[in-house]
């Protein structure tokens, strides 16, 4: 296999330590999106939407990182990954979408502006941020995992950028259920860490 990845990107992160935590050998192929690379022609090839990470399986190419972590779960995981019942299969889809939708406009936002200079309203996406680590303090509270008894893929879509909030000026010290839930994505073997950036809170 091979994963187009940036080291700064959480989307990226995702798809390489969820690799990583099943053992699926990968050969990372770094995209310079400072330089455009993400746009050029034989990029969009693999992702019209010119967007990191894109896994290749042989013939098959995979881009969203959800969509990776779909795909690897079902090829090469154990099933509590992507659970075969209907019941936690949708458990799971309902944190991937808050992946794509509150996190994405949440915590990622926020990192963004610090991180590569993007022109959001920091006091609206850290507000954001902060409703949706209320909810997760909320549902982590009553559950080590997002979507079960054992951790699921819902789990290593909110990892990365709940992690990594700090640098976009979200605090997580009154949140004691998500940094104890980082904690324990950080505990499973085959962690890699998300690349740490020196600013917002994180300066």
């Amino acid at each position: 296999m091979k994963l187009y990845h940036h080291p700064l990107s959480g989307h990226a992160h995702r798809a390489i330590l969820f690799a990583s935590l099943l053992g699926v050998a990968h050969e990372r192929v770094e995209v310079d999106l400072a330089a455009g690379a993400h746009k050029r022609p034989d990029f969009l090839k693999l992702n019209p939407f010119g967007q990191v990470p894109v896994l290749i399986d042989g013939d098959v190419v995979i881009s969203d990182s959800n969509a990776i972590l779909v795909y690897l779960a079902r090829k090469a995981g154990p099933t509590h990954w992507l659970p075969e019942d209907a019941e936690g299969e949708a458990a799971v889809q309902r944190w991937l979408s808050v992946a794509a939708g509150e996190l994405a406009y949440g915590p990622a936002a926020a990192r963004l502006i610090t991180v590569f200079g993007a022109a959001f309203d920091a006091d609206e996406v850290i507000a954001r941020s902060h409703r949706l680590l209320g909810l997760l303090e909320a549902r982590l509270a009553e559950s080590a995992w997002l979507a079960g008894s054992a951790p699921t893929i819902a789990d290593i879509a909110l990892y990365s950028y709940v992690a990594r909030a700090p640098e976009g000026n979200v605090d997580l010290s009154a949140y004691p259920a998500v940094n104890d839930f980082l904690a324990r994505i950080e505990a499973l073997p085959g962690f890699v860490p998300f690349a740490r950036t020196p600013v917002g809170l994180a300066a």
